[in-house]
């Protein structure tokens, strides 16, 4: 059964792997094949028992997963209703997350005068937005439960589509939020019924009242929203800078809903019952004791669970405290490695999408190894030496999917966890519960504080020079054969060669990423929305032109997107850093970039007062500057020295220009000049402007890409930088068709995703969306 239940996930595995779904015949034929690969396997006996089982639950599980995504992807917005008014009625159907900028929430529709998906992704913006003219929004309060009449403006799923990066699309797909949007300003907005019964949305408020009365008990207390996390699973309520804490010491999985957590709860409410059940021998007679405390703890579980949000640690605990439950109530012994291989068959069951999501091989990699390490042994030993056998298994045992996933692991997390787990389970996530029951503050001033304390230990560990290792990202054999190697270094005592599988592990970080001969050019547009950034890469050396937008006071595209893109690639230090001008959507990501990795120098051609102005090795983009790394030529053109005395110049006409080339070709990186700064460019260079691969001027705006200037330069390849139905309606359909006209290849990364091409003996082009692509993505 477990090795049928491991194939049914690999088949489910496989086809989120899939660009297009099989169509409902192939499925209705592949339903057919395994149902009689599942006769087959009744008759025989034996391995080719084993053999046709295993066949069928790959199939089943193919099947399963296909038939949920065609359901799921028939539940879409049409390309027409994209970015038109459209009034809908419908609940509030999640915790309403405020940000500064006004409120977000998940809606469930049931009624619309135009078709949209079941379930919508939307933001209320307080103020004004600038493709809205004068109209202001007026934000009223929001609750989970509500129903509302809203006017909104949608569009499909989109998200930045990067190396290494996130699946934005994936996030939304698997949490069935088929579009996004925003509410429009329109009198029609209005609060039909003040609550909608329905047990999801009772939940929902009563996650939201608890929520409430946490943060109006704890105001201006640092730790406040961990609480809430703890109690509620709203993770969103931890600020971001205590996200960084949390992994750069390994305890994450500690500040939400885990499961442990959930385990704690369910045997706290077991042995609860269990003790009032014995004291009363009229229920001993009706029900043994054992059975009721089973009963208990999993309806405990499920308390908890539902009021923590449901996710997959969460999924996975409970329904292997439901198979335990059962299990004790029909007096059947349950071995550890057939519930866990029970409770993976429904997640999949329930959820075929959290395949995609990290916690699914986290809290099930987690799990696994400790069933592993404890296989076997015919004597437990002493709880002390249990609890340094599990520290050290998951220590060893989750590196291979730590650095696959995030390119880093915690060398503290051992000892911070080994402080964190017993206080944070066994104290304060139950003072946390308790205070979310009891009408008692005392109980969250008493748990803060201890969290305060615990969190100035946390910090010390933090701060350690070498408390996290970060890395490349491994390839994929290396990350196989880790794992091998861990599964040989856990065996037990004596068994021999038990250290070889430490070898095993050598690839997972001394393989690096493969980065271009000398004389080569690798580069990268990466896909940041509506702004631009670029990776430059030589034999030995990076630059970064631009760093994109800045999406809020905490995010941007710096530490969103370019931090963790380069950490993947192996660069641990940037040679070179220009800012080509100051416009949020290039500079945005400038300062985290700077915190995050040491730069050798910088460039750019803002203002005086500019912060950026103060790092280390700054200076002035300029006309002639030129130098060469590893046999590849970089040379400023733009702007002239005389420029920076023009007080009257803009900002987007000051940009740095740069040209990179190769012997065997070049590229023209342009930032935002428009057509002033391209006659001048066309006037001082001439022929040295020409290039085969063009980064088309200010977004491919009709304010640039003049005919003369596209002429110039004879580009064979231009790239657009641009975010997906960005406001400004880049790019401009003359200026594409300017291009076209040449017989230019012309890329988008709203289409494409992020664009990397190679200049050298071999060209080679490279495009996130066709090398990634998946069955969600939009078209």
């Amino acid at each position: 059964m477990r090795l049928a239940i491991l194939c049914f996930a690999l088949g489910v595995w496989f086809l989120q792997r899939q660009a297009e779904l099989p169509a409902w015949a192939v499925l209705a034929a592949l339903a057919a094949v395994a149902a009689g690969l599942t006769f087959v396997a009744w008759r025989l006996r034996g391995r080719r028992r084993a053999l046709a089982a295993c066949l069928a639950a790959l199939l089943a599980g193919f099947a399963w997963a296909a038939a949920l995504g065609q359901w799921r992807l028939a539940d879409r917005l049409p390309e027409e209703n994209e970015g038109r008014d459209i009034r809908v009625t419908g609940v509030i159907a999640s915790l309403p997350q405020s940000y500064e900028n006004g409120v977000r929430f998940e809606f469930a529709v049931e009624q619309s005068e135009a078709v949209v998906p079941s379930r919508l992704s939307l933001a209320w913006y307080a103020g004004q937005r600038p493709e809205e003219d004068d109209a202001r929004h007026v934000l009223p309060p929001l609750h989970a439960g509500e129903r509302w009449q809203l006017s909104v403006r949608l569009k499909r799923p989109h998200g930045n589509l990067n190396p290494h990066g996130f699946d934005y699309e994936a996030w939304l797909f698997e949490r069935g939020l088929r579009a996004t949007g925003y509410v429009r300003a329109a009198e029609a907005n209005r609060r039909l019924d003040a609550f909608v019964w329905h047990p999801a949305y009772a939940v929902e408020r009563l996650r939201a009242l608890i929520r409430a009365r946490f943060l109006r008990a704890l105001p201006e207390h640092d730790y406040a929203g961990v609480l809430v996390a703890l109690a509620v699973g709203d993770q969103r309520a931890i600020d971001g800078g205590l996200w960084q804490l949390f992994a750069r010491t390994g305890i994450t999985h500690l500040m939400s809903i885990s499961g442990l957590h959930v385990t704690m709860v369910a045997a706290l409410g077991a042995w609860l019952v269990s003790c009032l059940w014995r004291r009363r021998p009229a229920l001993m007679l009706r029900l043994p004791a054992q059975k009721a405390a089973a009963a208990a703890g999993w309806a405990t579980a499920c308390a908890y669970c539902l009021l923590a949000g449901f996710g997959v640690p969460a999924q996975r605990t409970l329904f292997m405290l439901t198979v335990v439950a059962l299990a004790l109530w029909l007096g059947r012994a349950a071995a550890g490695s057939r519930v866990l291989a029970l409770a993976l068959l429904l997640v999949l069951l329930v959820d075929p999408w959290a395949v995609l999501s990290a916690g699914f091989w986290l809290s099930f990699g987690a799990v696994a190894l400790l069933f592993y390490i404890g296989a076997g042994r015919l004597a437990p030993g002493h709880w002390l030496a249990q609890w340094g056998r599990a520290q050290w298994a998951i220590a060893i045992g989750m590196l291979p999917a730590l650095l696959a996933l995030f390119q880093q692991f915690s060398l503290v997390s051992p000892l911070a966890n080994a402080v964190a787990i017993p206080l944070v389970s066994f104290v304060i996530t139950p003072l946390a519960l308790l205070a979310a029951a009891l009408p008692f503050d005392a109980l969250l001033l008493l748990a803060h504080q201890l969290l305060a304390w615990l969190m100035l230990f946390i910090e010390w560990l933090a701060d350690l020079p070498l408390a996290v290792w970060q890395q490349h990202a491994p390839p994929a054999w290396a990350v196989l054969l880790a794992t091998l190697g861990c599964a040989w270094l856990l065996l037990p005592r004596g068994f021999p060669a038990r250290w070889n599988g430490a070898f095993l592990m050598l690839p997972l970080v001394l393989v690096a990423p493969a980065r271009p001969a000398p004389g080569e050019l690798r580069l990268t547009v990466l896909d940041v929305g509506q702004g631009l950034a670029v990776h430059a890469q030589t034999a030995a050396h990076d630059l970064v032109y631009d760093t994109g937008p800045q999406f809020s006071p905490d995010a941007n595209s710096g530490n969103r997107i370019l931090l963790p893109y380069l950490r993947a690639e192996g660069v641990r230090r940037l040679d070179g850093l220009i800012l080509t001008h100051e416009d949020k959507d290039h500079a945005g990501g400038a300062l985290s970039l700077l915190d995050g990795l040491p730069v050798a120098w910088t460039a750019s051609s803002l203002p005086q007062d500019h912060p950026f102005r103060e790092a280390p090795g700054h200076r002035p983009c300029a006309d002639g500057q030129a130098w060469e790394w590893d046999g590849v030529r970089f040379e400023m053109l733009h702007p002239a020295a005389a420029d920076y005395d023009k007080a009257a110049r803009k900002s987007n006409d000051m940009s740095c220009v740069l040209k990179v080339g190769t012997d065997q070709g070049s590229a023209l990186l342009t930032g935002d000049i428009e057509t002033i700064s391209e006659q001048a460019l066309s006037k001082r260079h001439g022929e040295r402007l020409r290039a085969e691969v063009l980064l088309a001027p200010h977004h491919g705006s009709r304010t640039s890409s003049s005919p003369e200037f596209i002429a110039a330069v004879g580009a064979d390849t231009v790239v657009f930088p641009v975010g997906y139905r960005n406001r400004f309606r880049h790019p401009n359909l003359a200026v594409m068709e300017r291009y076209g006209a040449t017989g230019a290849r012309l890329l988008r990364t709203d289409h494409d995703g992020a664009v990397t091409m190679r200049l050298g003996a071999s060209r080679g082009l490279t495009l996130e969306r066709e090398t990634r692509r998946r069955y969600w993505h939009g078209r």
